[in-house]
């Protein structure tokens, strides 16, 4: 694959190493950023080889959600979040994927970052789902899958107020993902992707998609109540002031 704000690279056959490097959005979700991702995605299972991937960012960031264009399109009707559904690959890809969030996630780059099957979090990096600080409701699955993977009080904690959390906060708080210095997050990811690897191909795949059955089940339904909340709160003044004076604050 050639893209400049992704790039597949593999250890060995068994593990990729997905990276998203948009130094110029801070990997928001360009739509060079969601090409590269879904080739990476498909060039994964086109080769059919690895036990385990490993996503993550660069320097300090993971990813940072919507661009301010596609904001405004989605406030506009020009679009929908299912258009560019970027959490569904962690989910979707066959084998195990370890989300190495060394560096920030924000909104939809944090939630796509809990769709993933593993989570390594950074002790310094900002962890947010900001999407009610611009004045509409959340998406991206978010409604669904932090209380899933949080659990109910403190996602509706982030979901509500848009807060910012440091990943040593969210670990005091008893997330059940490993929080590590920014440095050390790769190591981890590569140790747990390691030990992945030494599992038979197939029965890693028909135990992640026994894993994930329910989140799939789940999902559309969630999907279509989020664009519900969307047409109610996306498309006023306000949000669209709050998107233009806001954005990147």
């Amino acid at each position: 694959m050639q893209n400049k704000s992704v790039s597949l690279e593999y250890v060995g056959s068994d593990i990729a190493v997905v990276t998203m490097q948009d130094k110029v959005s801070k990997n928001a979700f360009s739509e060079e950023l969601i090409d590269g991702l879904t080739s990476a995605f498909e060039s994964i299972e086109y080769e059919g080889n690895c036990k385990a991937v490993i996503l993550t960012g660069y320097d300090t960031y993971f990813a940072s959600g919507g661009t301010i264009d596609s904001l405004l399109a989605l406030h506009e009707g020009r679009k929908k979040f299912t258009d560019f559904a970027l959490y569904e690959l962690p989910l979707k890809c066959e084998v195990p994927v370890i989300a190495a969030m060394q560096g920030h996630g924000i909104g939809g780059g944090f939630v796509m970052g809990l769709f993933a099957d593993f989570i390594v979090m950074s002790q310094e990096g900002v962890y947010t789902t900001n999407f009610m600080n611009y004045g509409f409701t959340p998406g991206f699955g978010s409604t669904y899958i932090l209380k899933k993977k949080l659990g109910f009080g403190l996602a509706q904690e982030m979901l509500m107020s848009g807060g910012s959390y440091r990943g040593f906060e969210l670990e005091k708080r008893g997330i059940p993902f490993a929080v590590e210095p920014r440095v050390a997050v790769m190591p981890r990811a590569m140790k747990i992707a390691t030990s992945l690897s030494e599992k038979p191909r197939r029965s890693l795949k028909i135990l992640k998609r026994h894993l994930v059955d329910e989140i799939l089940m789940a999902l559309p339904e969630i999907e279509e109540k989020e664009l519900v909340m969307h047409k109610q709160t996306f498309h006023t003044q306000e949000v669209k002031e709050r998107i233009e004076t806001l954005y990147g604050k």
